[in-house]
């Protein structure tokens, strides 16, 4: 079984998580909405990953919606000490599946309580204030508001830590000014690279980068050279991609999703993929 321990680990507050982690975004049903094609297997993906020894979880109740904190509850629960759960706010579906804003401090306070009940939490261990901008893409603007509402949902007790996602590195700024910011995640890979600086800012300041879309999201990773430097290494261009984001940089944590068993596995093992200095510098060109 791959040894994710080899990845080394990062702090997210005061919980100590392993750098290779999973992401249960595909768990839900296509487009990310209703149930999942498979239930049993997503049970089985789940219990993999913990099994495998992944100690962080994301998801997020818009995932469905509530679909996937459903599924980690029935997993999962009770939970191990060890493992933490980090969930989002700031959207919510409609019934034709679109993605709609929930950024008002009642939608916040309403998020985090469907957090809450259908992980089966009084406490939800890391949130993120997801931005809202175009696509997936960064749009500046205040935060304030928002991060406001959900520092206050900390103060009460219902949130241990907090986080933002989609953000500018302003947009981090006005968030850390308001409470600690303990990780960012952005969309981030190999071939998608704008927040080279906020990684390496980040870092310096102990705070955890978490690319969503790892590996290219809802469009895969396309790359000649990537998968040139695959073949030659025995390994996949995913896990030459994920092995990259690894060497990047200490603070990235890795959330690769899937709702396949081997295709868990598959991620999982890029753990164990050591590139050289060689390998790097040739990967490090294929970023635009």
């Amino acid at each position: 079984m791959t040894d994710i321990s080899a990845t080394g680990t990062f702090m997210l507050g005061d919980r100590r998580v392993n750098r290779m982690g999973y992401g249960a975004m595909q768990l839900a049903g296509p487009g990310v909405f209703g149930p999942p094609r498979d239930h049993d297997a997503a049970l089985i993906v789940l219990r993999d990953a913990l099994a495998a020894g992944v100690n962080h979880i994301d998801t997020s109740d818009f995932y469905g919606p509530h679909v996937t904190n459903q599924l980690i509850r029935e997993a999962l629960h009770p939970y191990r000490d060890e493992l933490t759960i980090v969930t989002k706010v700031g959207a919510v579906r409609g019934a034709d599946a679109s993605w709609n804003p929930a950024q008002r401090p009642e939608q916040l306070t309403a998020a985090v309580h469907d957090n809450l009940r259908n992980l089966g939490l009084d406490v939800l261990h890391v949130v993120n204030m997801r931005v809202l901008g175009d696509g997936h893409g960064t749009t500046e603007g205040s935060i304030a508001q928002q991060f406001t509402a959900l520092a206050e949902l900390q103060r009460q007790g219902l949130i241990q830590h907090l986080g933002i996602s989609n953000a500018t590195a302003a947009q981090v700024e006005e968030a850390r000014g308001i409470a600690p910011v303990v990780c960012v995640q952005n969309l981030y890979n190999l071939v998608q690279r704008d927040d080279e600086a906020l990684v390496d800012d980040l870092a310096a300041k102990g705070i955890a980068y978490v690319p969503f879309f790892p590996l290219g999201g809802f469009t895969p990773l396309q790359s000649d050279a990537l998968s040139t430097v695959a073949t030659r290494l025995g390994a996949t261009p995913m896990q030459v991609a994920l092995a990259w984001l690894l060497r990047r940089s200490p603070n990235i944590l890795l959330i690769p999703g899937t709702s396949s068993p081997d295709h868990l596995r598959e991620n999982l093992a890029a753990a164990e993929l050591k590139l050289s200095d060689e390998v790097v510098a040739e990967l490090d060109k294929i970023g635009t």
